[in-house]
């Protein structure tokens, strides 16, 4: 589910719609029978575009624009703990919105923490540039998929530039599907 939509299509929600305005992440909601034109589709997430704002909806929410629902589901192990595996591998459904290469794999998480008694998972996350106006959207991309995973109760996201992001930090898979091996 990590393709691109490959032109502009507008669609008619079915019914109100959860969606985040670019790039602040401010919440909203696009009411039921609305016209928007889909831009992207990128990691289960989609662009759109409503009144002239672009906004980002969740493949959570795919169904409200007439496409088929993102589903991001975990096995609960049923031991009550929180299994790292799975955190990694909901942050892999989370992409940046200008390069089609997952966070972990784009090198742009530098540490997980997990807090087993309180349910609280704790990530360090960094930008591929300090002014990318991106990171409130990205921060609630990281929030809402980490949440998903079984005994999570709560994910607080930091972002930080320090180090500051390199492509080195990419991925050789990353490098080589963005072009930027070397």
């Amino acid at each position: 589910m990590s393709h691109v939509v490959a032109e502009q299509r507008m669609v008619s929600t079915t019914r109100d719609c959860k969606a985040r305005l670019v790039p602040v992440g401010d919440p909203m909601t696009i009411p039921a029978n609305t016209f928007v034109t889909i831009t992207q589709s990128l990691g289960g997430n989609y662009t759109v575009v409503y009144l002239g704002n672009m906004l980002r909806v969740d493949g959570t929410d795919a169904d409200a624009l007439g496409l088929e629902k993102f589903e991001l589901n975990f096995d609960d192990p049923g031991d009550g703990r929180i299994h790292e595996e799975q955190i990694w591998e909901a942050l892999e459904t989370v992409y940046d919105p200008e390069i089609p290469v997952n966070l972990r794999s784009l090198g742009l998480i530098y540490s997980l923490k997990v807090n087993q008694h309180t349910g609280k998972v704790t990530i360090e996350m960094t930008l591929t540039a300090p002014g990318c106006g991106m990171g409130p959207v990205l921060v609630g991309d990281v929030k809402h998929r980490v949440r998903l995973v079984p005994n999570v109760q709560q994910v607080d996201v930091e972002l930080v530039f320090d180090p500051p992001w390199r492509r080195e930090m990419m991925s050789e898979e990353a490098q080589l599907e963005t072009g930027m091996f070397f």
